[in-house]
């Protein structure tokens, strides 16, 4: 069952909580990429969600992401790379979207500090 509610900031804490302890955030792929949508926090901007448990990657594995693969990414990797190049492209990342596709979209840059901190 997932830890997930539609407190969003508890959500993006228990995101950087979890994989602090796994080691592993979780995405979506498919042949085309990484899963990436508009965002609907600020205007013409695009968002990359991530999860901290597979399970809630899995949820949103359905309809028209059916096509997508669950897929692990280690965190240190996350962190140094990622995290720098979602940056460089402007792009958000969405942490521990619940089942109403609710979540944070931060800065990948400020997402950096929290691990930092």
């Amino acid at each position: 069952m997932s830890n997930l509610t539609s407190d969003i900031q508890a959500n993006l804490e228990l995101f950087v909580a979890d994989t602090k302890q796994t080691n592993l955030v979780w995405g979506l792929r498919n042949e085309e990429g990484w899963l990436s949508c508009d965002s609907t926090e600020f205007e013409n901007s695009e968002v990359m969600p991530f999860w901290s448990a597979k399970e809630d990657a899995q949820a949103h594995n359905v309809e028209e992401w059916a096509d997508f693969e669950v897929l692990e990414i280690p965190l240190d990797i996350f962190v140094e790379d990622w995290l720098l190049t979602l940056s460089e492209d402007g792009v958000l990342v969405g942490t521990n979207w619940n089942a109403q596709l609710e979540g944070k979209e931060v800065e990948p840059a400020e997402l950096a500090k929290m691990y930092l901190g």
